[in-house]
């Protein structure tokens, strides 16, 4: 890789020679680390037109350095950053900035201090990664993905390529979104009811921008996405949070008024309870008796591998008052961060102009490449491979909580991708996940899913969608052992 040219320029306040002034400017670039071993120098008839400056002084300059070994020259080809060059010292900068803004003061909003956890990034390092939520390489369909991003790169495509649909959608996507996906969940939509977002957590924030101020009450489950209590807070609404029990969200429990329920019906967030048809009906009606609005986040419906999901809460509705989220990144791959909103006109054209004031609309070319994916067959055949093998682990993993005598806290009825777990009361998760690390097991503590300053920490989840099946067992003594010396 050749240095930008540009990167290069004279202090007209330097002290000595211009050839000196040349040497020290790349010693300090090499010095500094900016210039990495085996980069390629700008040549110097290049850089002395751009420095406006003689060839022979960068030639002169160039060899200087040369023969301190910061560079080496190669035969044609020019001068290169020396293997040999000084390594990056750990020093102060030389002209130190001094920040004199009073930031505390300066900033109108914070957005840090959620509960959301750091993951680490090097997850699929760890040799029994119980962690939600990525991708496993073994079972993604990384042929029939790339065949369809070439596709979405061709001629015929380069206007969903090149397009700025300044606040609407690929057609094609929203086609199939309409035709298909939805259907499936008992969902009609015209195309100006569905807008495209960049993932389930884009759409709930869509909509609690849209629907809520801070004269209006919001509902979530205890324990939720913790996400979602994150840009609830953020909206500065009044929070109510209910506690769910093995059926999910109970309308009894409901306050008298409330303005926007957010519940995940089809696997509850985290603790994968399933809720029935009696009570989906009794939350649409306690819904209507408050003239509330449902918020449907129809997470992990796709993996249904025990039985026929439910139909979706949007299928009941007669009212109009159920907005429904669903997505793409989960079940195709979390980076892809595709999601869908479906609701009524008036909220969707206002959910529409709010997106395209921040981000006008997700990446054209990854919207028909998805648009392709999914009409073309890959995405169903991707679906039914998941199952299977998620259907195989999850019944490894059965096995080998019930043989260590780990305590399951919540599964899901149809399926899902994890399995909500309790540790015995005054364990804190969190310790014992620090601890697990060191034995390559990583775990997601509970912690962050409760509401409050005092969070339950002895519940912890353990996904199968990461970890193959033949490390399961052995991952879950090394789980149980740890809780053991805890016990």
């Amino acid at each position: 890789m050749t240095i930008s040219v540009e990167t290069f320029f004279l202090n007209s306040d330097a002290q000595g020679t211009l050839q000196a002034q040349i040497q020290q400017m790349i010693a300090e670039g090499i010095l500094s680390g900016r210039f990495t071993k085996g980069e390629k120098l700008p040549s110097s008839r290049r850089l002395a037109a751009h420095l406006g400056v003689s060839r022979i002084t960068v030639t002169l300059a160039y060899t200087e350095l040369q023969a301190n070994d910061y560079l080496t020259a190669r035969d044609r080809s020019g001068f290169f950053v020396s293997d040999n060059a000084p390594e990056p010292p750990r020093f102060v900068p030389r002209h130190p900035r001094q920040d004199r803004i009073d930031w505390g003061r300066a900033l109108g909003r914070r957005f840090t201090g959620g509960a959301t956890p750091v993951k680490p990034q090097d997850w699929s390092s760890y040799r029994y990664p119980f962690i939600y939520g990525q991708a496993d390489p073994k079972l993604f369909d990384h042929a029939n993905w790339r065949h369809c991003a070439l596709r979405a790169l061709g001629q015929k495509d380069f206007l969903a390529l090149t397009t700025d649909y300044y606040d609407q959608d690929d057609p094609k996507l929203i086609e199939f979104v309409a035709r298909h996906t939805l259907p499936r969940r008992g969902i009609l939509a015209e195309p100006d009811e569905i807008l495209i977002t960049m993932g389930a957590q884009n759409a709930l924030w869509l909509t609690a921008q849209v629907l809520l101020t801070q004269r209006r009450t919001a509902v979530v489950e205890d324990p939720c996405y913790h996400a979602l209590r994150d840009i609830l807070t953020q909206s500065r609404c009044h929070l109510t949070a209910v506690p769910v029990d093995q059926d999910g969200l109970p309308p009894s429990a409901l306050p008298e008024q409330a303005d926007v329920i957010f519940t995940t019906p089809s696997h509850q967030c985290p603790t994968n309870a399933t809720m029935p048809m009696t009570r989906r009906k009794a939350l649409l009606k306690k819904a209507r008796d408050m003239d509330a609005l449902i918020v449907e986040d129809d997470y992990e419906f796709e993996m249904a591998f025990l039985a026929s999901p439910s139909p979706s809460l949007k299928s009941l509705d007669r009212d109009g008052r159920v907005i429904y989220v669903g997505s793409f990144s989960k079940s195709i791959f979390p980076g892809l961060r595709l999601g869908y909103l479906v609701g009524p006109r008036p909220f969707i054209r206002e959910a529409r102009a709010l997106r395209a004031s921040v981000l006008r609309h997700p990446p054209g070319h990854m919207q028909r490449t998805a648009a392709y994916f999914l009409s073309l067959g890959h995405y169903d055949s991707l679906i039914r491979k998941m199952s299977q093998v998620y259907a195989g682990r999850r019944e490894v993993m059965e096995r080998a909580l019930a043989q260590h005598g780990l305590s399951i806290a919540g599964r899901g009825v149809f399926g899902g991708s994890s399995i909500w777990m309790r540790a015995p009361g005054g364990v804190d998760m969190t310790e014992v996940n620090d601890r697990l690390r060191s034995h390559g097991v990583l775990i997601e503590p509970g912690a962050p899913f409760f509401h409050g300053d005092d969070p339950a920490r002895n519940f912890y989840r353990l996904a199968y969608s990461s970890i193959p099946a033949d490390r399961i067992t052995v991952g879950v003594e090394l789980i149980a052992r740890e809780l053991a010396g805890r016990a």
